[in-house]
């Protein structure tokens, strides 16, 4: 037992828990205080998290209960927790469950409770007034089975997370294995923990697998957990990709790690369109439409195939329009692979309506330490503003002033330090504007990468620099997600999309694969432009990493 002195926790009434970061159990309560409680802002000293209905939920799916979580708050809590949060978090863990969606005999779908009353509030509800079909038995409402993500949807407004048992369709069968093969010497297997995701999101194929987001770092290996539990469904599945080099990656990744052929891959992008057993698709071209107000042409690939699992890679970016068509499809399995769970624009209740609860999460730290990814060291160095845009700054609108300070001049001699103090590493410039972007590629001399870059020059350009042959390269956001680049060991942001906490950590993944060179350290470099806006976003996008155990050095340009 902790003496109440080092105990480095206060628990607050307003659900707000302050985790003091001096002192030996920080790092212990962090890694506790993350199952279930979210991070608003971390300043050098003192964190903050909040308790919230979502982050409790989470931990009720993954098996949590209300006593293990009061026991860790009670464990680290220098102060007795109040009364009213103790009461809250038995009550919002009593929620998941409370409905449980089944499958009748007759084949429909039913809503189950052991609390009729409940049952008579909901059956009054507007919200849930076009999906049911009427009531069975006292305690169960009869659902329409093409509204099963609509009535999830609705009972989480409500505050009612449904435990959805009601099962998935099978799908066609594919047979695939793990292809026995050699990776730095070493016969080719999952990692415990990639194990581990593939078991806690299957569960040996019962109701209570089968649906929800597998958690982990950038260069972690996501993709071969979603190969993993492609082996264990062994059934035709759809994957959903960012864009078309990622598309190409997974296709790679298949036919390297699995039994598959060429001719049981297929792609549906805009260079073609091939329904196959596997099938790999973008989200641009799901969403595309001919104009704002008609159908999404390309929906039918959800009922074209005979699915029976679908992966959604980087699903905290999950289109609005996908979010609808994952709607009616909740009878097949849906695998959410994402580094960070954080939406920027708020939906996390339709990820784990929609797309399930979160089934597996590891620590970047923890990752780090056992040697799975990268050790990496974070630095923001603060540039002022030029006299002459100092005045600009001050007069200009809002969201101008953003784009002056993300721009200033003075970024390019200190990206010109950087690449100097770095030119043995292979570096990464990253930012958010193409003409800031073309000015440093100008500057050194050096390919640059943007949305408007062909495919087939994208693709020579990344096996150009994982050969060796380029060492420094300019990439937009177009790079923030997907890219494998193992030996790129120094990113230098200079511009970032406002105060985005995933770009960030997206950000910081190009460059957190394992090194060929032991114990090589990955550097992660943040321009910022003092005294700006600029400086005041970037300690916004620094959120979610400071939650990961990662920490900002701030230096000034004049001390490079």
């Amino acid at each position: 037992m902790l003496d109440r002195d080092n105990k480095p926790a206060i628990v607050q009434s307003d659900r707000s828990i302050l985790l003091e970061t001096d002192g030996p159990n920080f790092e212990e309560a962090r890694d506790c205080l993350a199952a279930f409680a979210e991070l608003i802002k971390s300043p050098e000293h003192i964190h903050t998290y909040r308790v919230s209905s979502i982050s409790l939920w989470n931990a009720a799916a993954a098996g949590m209960t209300s006593h293990e979580i009061v026991d860790s708050l009670e464990r680290f809590s220098r102060y007795e927790i109040p009364q009213n949060i103790i009461v809250d978090i038995h009550d919002q863990v009593a929620r998941y469950g409370r409905l449980k969606l089944y499958r009748t005999e007759e084949g429909g779908l039913a809503l189950h409770s052991e609390e009729p009353m409940l049952i008579a509030e909901l059956l009054s509800h507007r919200l849930l007034r076009n999906y049911t079909c009427g009531i069975a038995a006292g305690n169960r409402i009869l659902v329409k089975p093409e509204d099963r993500g609509n009535v999830k949807c609705a009972l989480i407004k409500l505050g009612f997370p449904v435990e959805d048992l009601a099962g998935y369709a099978d799908g066609a069968p594919l047979e695939i294995a793990l292809r026995p093969a050699t990776v730095n010497g070493n016969e080719f297997g999952l990692r415990k923990y990639q194990r581990e995701s593939v078991d806690a999101f299957y569960m040996n194929g019962s109701n209570r697998g089968g649906s929800g987001v597998v958690v982990l770092p950038c260069g972690a290996g996501k993709t071969v957990v979603a190969i993993g539990t492609i082996v264990a469904v062994k059934s035709h599945t759809l994957i959903l990709a960012t864009n078309t080099v990622a598309l190409r990656q997974w296709k790679n990744e298949l036919l390297d790690k699995t039994t598959l052929r060429e001719e049981d891959i297929g792609e549906y992008s805009g260079a073609e369109k091939v329904i196959r057993p596997i099938t790999i698709a973008t989200y641009q071209v799901l969403t595309y439409r001919k104009t704002k107000d008609s159908e999404f042409i390309h929906f039918d690939i959800f009922n074209q195939g005979q699915w029976g699992l679908i992966v959604y890679d980087e699903v905290h970016l999950l289109p609005a329009p996908v979010f609808r068509a994952t709607s009616g499809i909740q009878a097949k399995r849906r695998l959410g692979l994402t580094a960070t769970l954080i939406r920027e624009d708020g939906r996390e209740e339709d990820v784990f309506s929609l797309i399930g609860p979160k089934k597996y999460d590891v620590p970047w730290k923890v990752l780090e330490k056992q040697g799975w990814i990268a050790q990496a060291v974070c630095t923001e160095i603060r540039a002022p503003l030029p006299a002459g845009q100092r005045i600009e700054y001050a007069v200009a609108p809002k969201r101008q002033k953003y784009r002056i300070a993300s721009t200033n001049p003075v970024k390019v001699s200190i990206c010109e330090s950087l690449v100097e103090r770095h030119r043995a590493d292979n570096i990464l410039i990253i930012g958010q504007y193409i003409d800031q972007l073309q000015v440093l590629a100008k500057h050194f001399d050096v390919p640059i990468i943007t949305g408007k870059t062909p495919l087939k020059q994208r693709e020579e350009l990344y096996a150009a620099f994982r050969r060796g042959e380029i060492k420094l390269m300019i990439v937009s956001k177009v790079a923030n997600f997907a890219i494998d680049l193992p030996d790129a060991n120094v990113a230098i942001q200079v511009s970032g999309t406002f105060g985005s906490r995933q770009e960030e950590a997206q950000r910081l993944g190009r460059i957190l694969r394992p090194k060929s060179t032991p114990g090589a350290i990955a550097n992660f470099y943040s321009v910022v432009s003092k005294d700006t806006c600029d400086q005041e976003f970037s300690l916004k996008r620094q959120l979610f990493l400071t939650e990961q155990g990662y920490r900002y050095e701030i230096i000034n340009a004049d001390a490079l």
